[in-house]
């Protein structure tokens, strides 16, 4: 197989520095697409050997975006049967592209495969380890991989590649209509990449859950009301816990005495243990499992923020969101 790797980035600094170097292993072509950056990642790319796409900083940036140039880019230099995306922030794991070529030449009906994504650094800030534990996702037939894939490029054709007005969501968006187009996405048990959240402080990882409830409210608004209902069980789950629970919480509170914000801190309780419960069947220790249980009960706050950001964009200013970066 003809294959290539599109790499995109903005301002990844030594990040970006470990992908590319990590890509030279690879004997294959690499196109580098860069966001405006100003650290000097197009220069290194460049001593890299890596063919650089700069994209227009007149039009808003989206990963989105900057993967369909590269993509592009790679079909204008030569044959092209699949492609591996990986963002500026992630190392390709040597055995990986090897074992992902050779499961979509045995299995023709595979439009796309990922494997797994771990974290550098996990135990450097509570934030990064749960970024490492969101990794973990099942292995076999998948709804959904993220941004760190090797797709084929009829396949990619075929749906139409990236959504370049997606802020975010882009890739489950992407293999909603890979599916549709009749092929499978699988998630392989092999190590794919090894990626650097870099997130060191709250704020930093409230605009990362911000801009998943974005990404939520969006996908449900395109897709939800089709057989499928994308999107539409998350949705409801975010409107619920992060908007109908806080607000009846406080809004009854001076009628109720105080009563209704017990109602809701113990409505909370219930959530907390619920996901708690379910990290432990996943054989989670009980450190990982309370963190991970306390960023999804806080976290339907922050994902509400961004249910608000993208209805009150859509509806009131009938205006495309701007993208929420969070490093």
């Amino acid at each position: 197989m003809n294959v290539g790797v599109v790499a995109i980035g903005r301002n990844e600094g030594q990040r970006l520095i470990r992908c590319l170097d990590s890509l030279r292993e690879q004997d294959v072509r690499v196109v580098y697409v860069d966001s405006g950056s100003t650290d000097g990642s197009i220069d290194a790319a460049r001593e890299r050997g890596a063919t650089v796409v700069e994209l227009d900083t007149s039009i808003p940036f989206t990963a989105a975006r900057a993967r369909n140039a590269g993509f592009r880019r790679l079909e204008r230099d030569g044959q092209l049967d699949c492609v591996q995306f990986v963002d500026g922030d992630c190392e390709l794991v040597p055995s990986w592209l090897p074992h992902a070529i050779a499961h979509l030449r045995a299995h023709p009906e595979v439009g796309m495969v990922a494997g797994r994504r771990r974290e550098r650094f996990p135990d450097a800030s509570p934030y990064n380890l749960l970024a490492d534990m969101e990794w973990d996702t099942p292995i076999g037939d998948a709804t959904e991989v993220g941004g760190d894939v090797l797709i084929r490029a009829e396949v990619f054709r075929r749906a139409g590649g990236y959504d370049p007005s997606l802020i975010a969501g882009e890739d489950p968006e992407l293999c909603l209509r890979v599916r549709r187009e009749g092929f499978r996405v699988v998630r392989l048990d092999a190590e794919m990449t090894i990626h650097d959240a870099d997130i060191h402080r709250f704020e930093q990882w409230w605009r990362r859950v911000v801009r998943a409830g974005h990404a939520y409210a969006e996908s449900a608004h395109r897709y939800g009301r089709d057989t499928e209902r994308y999107r539409v069980k998350e949705l409801r789950s975010i409107v619920f816990w992060g908007g109908a629970v806080p607000a009846f919480a406080v809004g009854l509170a001076p009628i109720t005495l105080g009563t209704s914000l017990l109602s809701g801190a113990a409505g909370y309780g219930v959530l907390w243990s619920r996901v708690y419960r379910y990290r432990r069947r996943r054989s989670d220790d009980r450190r990982r499992a309370a963190l991970y249980a306390t960023g999804t009960a806080i976290g339907k706050l922050a994902e509400m923020r961004g249910v608000l950001q993208y209805a009150y964009n859509a509806f009131v200013r009938r205006t495309p969101s701007e993208l929420i970066e969070y490093k």
